[in-house]
């Protein structure tokens, strides 16, 4: 019998758990400003079909802003900067356009911890409309250890 793991499950310490304090109900809100640097014009530069679309705060951005979010609410509850998270599951809707000057709040609430996974309800709103909802994964990693993992993967590349 084949037991499959995750790609995420390869990157994170097998022994250690995470801190006390980091636990299901911890929330937060999040302000960010929105640049006409952070508009869909402005995502990939090179792309040509974005360059012709309206100037709102892209979805990438957006997608970028919530995870910043979930970081900041759970980094006093890391051994920063030995332990940090990488986003592995994004499923968030993008309802409304934002443009550039309003303010996105953005509020993300962690849900549940299952182990070194992070499992965070996220809701974004700007200064007119609910603009995105949904759920956000990350997973607390050993920072040195995925240096090393990255690096062997750089010299097996070259």
């Amino acid at each position: 019998m084949r037991i499959a793991r995750s790609r995420c499950a390869r990157i994170a310490p097998r022994a250690e758990s995470v801190k006390d304090t980091l636990r299901a109900g911890l929330t937060r809100t999040f302000r960010y400003r929105v640049p006409a640097s952070k508009t869909v014009p402005r995502i990939y530069p090179e792309a040509p079909d974005f360059q012709v679309m309206p100037e709102v705060f892209a979805t990438g951005y957006l997608v970028a802003l919530c995870e910043w979010a979930s970081i900041e609410l759970i980094k006093p509850h890391l051994d920063w900067p030995r332990e940090m998270t990488l986003g592995t599951h994004v499923d968030l809707s993008h309802s409304a356009a934002t443009p550039p000057g309003f303010t996105v709040e953005v509020t993300t609430t962690l849900r549940a911890v299952e182990g070194r996974k992070l499992v965070f309800a996220i809701h974004a709103r700007d200064d007119a409309d609910v603009i995105s909802e949904g759920r956000h994964e990350r997973h607390v990693i050993d920072a040195s250890r995925f240096r090393e993992k990255l690096a062997a993967k750089r010299a097996s590349a070259a």
